[in-house]
C-alpha cells in the first residue's frame, strides 16, 4: 500500500497548489503587485472566488471517485450521478417552491442525496452482484441519467430561490481569506469539510484501513474476516451520494435552475482529479482547484475580451489542462491494486 516518491510528489503538488493561489492573492492585496492589471486577472478576488465556485462540484465528484475506487470499484459514472443529482434537486425545489425557503432547500438537498444513494447502489449491484464490467456499468449510469433527465424535464418549471452566503462570525471579516473561504453558502462549507472528514476517515480509522485493504488486497482482507462485498456495497452507495451532491450544488447554490446536460463533462474532469490527486482526498482537492482555476482564467479572459486568441481556444483551456494532466501522469500514478477487479468470496464446502 506504499506509494512511490513520484506519486507522493504528484499528490503534494496538487495539495500545494491551493496554498500558492492563496499566497498570490495576499501579495496582490497587500503589495505593489496589485497595481498590475495582469496580476489582478490571474490572482484577483473575483478569479479566486470563481475558482472555488467552479471547483466545488469537481471536489464532490472527486471525493466520490476516491471513495469508490479506494474500495476497488471503478466509477466512471460520476457524470451520470451528478446529472441525476442536479435534476433531482431541481425537481424537489420546484415541487416545494411554496414551502419556506430554508425548508425547501433542505428537503431538496436530502432528495439529492437520496437520488445519489440509489444511483450508487445501482452501480454497486451491477458491478458486485452481477459482476458487470465496471466501466460498462458506469456508462449505463451516464446514459440512464441523460435519458431520464431529458425525458422528464419540464422546461416551464422554475425553481425559486437558492442557498445564500452564510458568513462565519469573526472569520468572515479577515482580509482576502474572509470573503474567499468564510462567507460562502452551506454546500460549499460542506464540500470542504467532507475533504477533511474523508481524508481523516481513510487514514485514521478502522473503516479507512478496511476500505484501503479491500481496494488493495481483497483476498487477504477476506481472510482477516472483513466483509469485502458488504464494504464495497456501502462505500459505492455512499460515493453516489457525494457525486449527486456535486450536481445538486449547481442547482441549489450556483445556477438556481436545471438545464439538460448541465454537468457538461464535469464528472469526467472530477475523475481526472481523482487520478491527478493520486486517489487521496487532499490530492483530489488540489487537482479540482487546479481545474477550477483554469475555468476561472477562461472566464476572466473572456470578460476582459482578450483578443490574442479566438474565444474558442480560450474556452478549450480547462479541458486541455485536464487532458495534459492525465496523459502526463496516467502511466506513473499508482491506483489501488485491485481496482476494477471483480471479487467473489470463497465458500468452504
Amino acid at each position: 500500500m506504499h506509494s512511490s516518491p513520484l506519486t507522493r510528489t504528484t499528490s503534494w503538488f496538487a495539495i500545494c497548489f491551493a496554498g500558492i493561489l492563496l499566497a498570490c492573492a495576499l501579495l496582490v492585496e497587500f503589495t505593489p503587485l496589485g497595481d498590475y492589471p495582469t496580476m489582478h486577472l490571474f490572482f484577483g478576488g473575483s478569479t479566486l472566488n470563481f475558482t472555488l465556485r467552479a471547483s466545488i462540484p469537481l471536489i464532490l465528484g472527486a471525493l466520490s471517485g476516491v471513495l469508490c475506487e479506494r474500495s476497488g470499484i471503478v466509477n466512471i459514472g460520476i457524470e451520470g450521478m451528478m446529472l441525476m443529482g442536479a435534476f433531482t434537486a431541481f425537481l424537489a425545489k420546484t415541487s416545494t417552491n411554496h414551502w419556506p425557503l430554508p425548508v425547501s432547500l433542505g428537503f431538496s438537498t436530502l432528495a439529492t442525496l437520496l437520488s445519489g444513494l440509489i444511483m450508487g447502489y445501482l452501480h454497486a449491484s451491477l458491478s458486485i452482484r452481477f459482476r458487470m464490467d465496471q466501466i460498462i456499468s458506469g456508462a449505463v449510469l451516464i446514459i440512464l441519467a441523460q435519458g431520464a433527465t431529458a425525458f422528464f424535464f419540464d422546461r416551464d418549471a422554475i425553481a425559486e430561490g437558492k442557498f445564500a452566503n452564510v458568513p462565519l462570525p469573526l472569520l468572515s471579516d479577515m482580509p482576502v481569506l474572509g470573503s474567499l473561504l468564510f462567507n460562502k453558502p452551506p454546500l460549499t462549507y460542506a464540500a470542504l469539510l467532507l475533504v477533511l472528514i474523508l481524508g481523516f476517515g481513510l487514514n485514521r480509522t478502522r473503516w479507512g484501513l478496511r476500505t484501503r485493504a479491500v481496494g488493495e488486497h481483497p483476498r487477504a482482507a477476506d481472510t482477516m474476516g472483513i466483509n469485502v462485498l458488504g464494504l464495497r456495497y456501502r462505500n459505492t452507495t455512499l460515493s453516489g451520494a457525494l457525486a449527486a451532491l456535486g450536481g445538486g450544488f449547481l442547482v441549489l447554490e450556483t445556477v438556481g435552475q436545471f438545464q439538460e446536460g448541465m454537468t457538461a463533462g464535469q464528472g469526467f474532469i472530477a475523475l481526472a482529479a481523482v487520478i491527478f490527486g493520486n486517489w487521496t482526498p487532499l490530492g483530489a482537492l488540489g487537482a479540482a482547484l487546479l481545474f477550477g482555476y483554469t475555468q476561472a482564467i477562461q472566464n476572466e479572459l473572456l470578460l476582459a475580451q482578450i483578443s490574442l486568441l479566438p474565444h474558442q481556444f480560450i474556452s478549450m483551456l480547462p479541458y486541455v489542462v485536464t487532458i495534459v494532466a492525465v496523459s502526463g501522469l496516467m502511466g506513473r500514478v499508482q491506483p489501488p491494486a485491485a481496482v476494477g477487479q471483480p471479487y467473489a468470496t470463497e465458500e468452504i464446502s
